[in-house]
């Protein structure tokens, strides 16, 4: 269990992510909000839209479970009949950019002062099964993160890589087994060790040692693929066989499965 100081901690990475991605769109100009994402048929405006959508989320899943709740009746809905993405982001879509981003800014900000209630112990009901406190605003910054990632792609530049990532890579790290139960298949026999270089050269490492197998290489490369941003094949990342079987299906967020890009596909 986390103590409250590394609660605090964890919001405050978690703040310093949104900033570092507030600082990417905050002075690109209207077409640049309307350009083309790697995600399909999402435009800058719809990463930022569906960022503030799911952190307005968050903080009602924190202060109010049980309106939480009752609104995931709504979201299953829609989830079913395929029109998701006009629940989530049909309100934002008929912004302007401006209120897209003022938008972003006060959910993110209402997230941040109900982060503050958060208890070490406390579990935070999602869209699956509850989560805990720490993992719960660790969801929040790789969500953050990975949708950054992909309006830095559209705009043609790079989200700085800071030792943030590490609350990625560990969440990448303890998702293993999802990747495969998402899919409905088993993990292979075998434990896999990840040994990862963080952006300040920090040495960042998970499971055993001696283990089967051991994934090596640039955190910020974990993080892409694990995220589904980029194809294994596409880093600087060293593994053997069962590190590759886990790689190519690694899945570090909720929802249903899905696959990422092919090799050569994204920058």
């Amino acid at each position: 269990m986390s103590s409250r100081a590394e609660l605090d901690a964890l919001a405050r990475d978690l703040a310093d992510e949104q900033a570092s991605l507030d600082g990417l769109v905050a002075a690109i100009d209207d077409a640049a909000w309307r350009l083309d994402t790697p995600a399909a048929g999402w435009t800058v405006l719809d990463q930022i839209g569906h960022l503030a959508y799911f952190d307005a989320a968050a903080a009602v899943a924190i202060l109010d479970p049980e309106a939480f709740n009752r609104s995931l009746e709504a979201v299953a809905t829609v989830a079913v009949t395929g029109g998701l993405d006009e629940f989530t982001l049909g309100p934002w879509r008929a912004l302007a950019p401006s209120a897209v981003l003022a938008g972003w800014r006060a959910n993110r900000a209402s997230l941040a002062v109900a982060a503050t209630a958060l208890e070490p112990d406390r579990r935070v009901p999602w869209y699956g099964p509850a989560m805990s406190a720490a993992s719960f605003l660790t969801a929040r910054l790789m969500e953050t993160w990975a949708h950054g990632t992909d309006v830095a792609d559209a705009l043609g530049t790079h989200l700085e890589a800071t030792d943030r990532l590490v609350h990625v890579a560990r969440l990448g790290f303890i998702t293993r087994g999802w990747s495969y139960a998402v899919r409905g298949e088993t993990a292979p026999e075998g434990r896999v060790r990840v040994e990862l270089t963080g952006p300040s050269g920090a040495t960042w490492t998970w499971g055993d040692a001696p283990a089967e197998d051991v994934v090596r290489g640039p955190a910020e490369d974990f993080c892409l693929v694990v995220t589904q941003r980029r194809h294994l094949e596409d880093t600087a990342l060293v593994t053997g066989e069962l590190g590759r079987h886990w790689l190519v299906r690694a899945q570090a967020f909720a929802g249903g499965a899905t696959t990422g890009p092919n090799p050569k596909e994204r920058p």
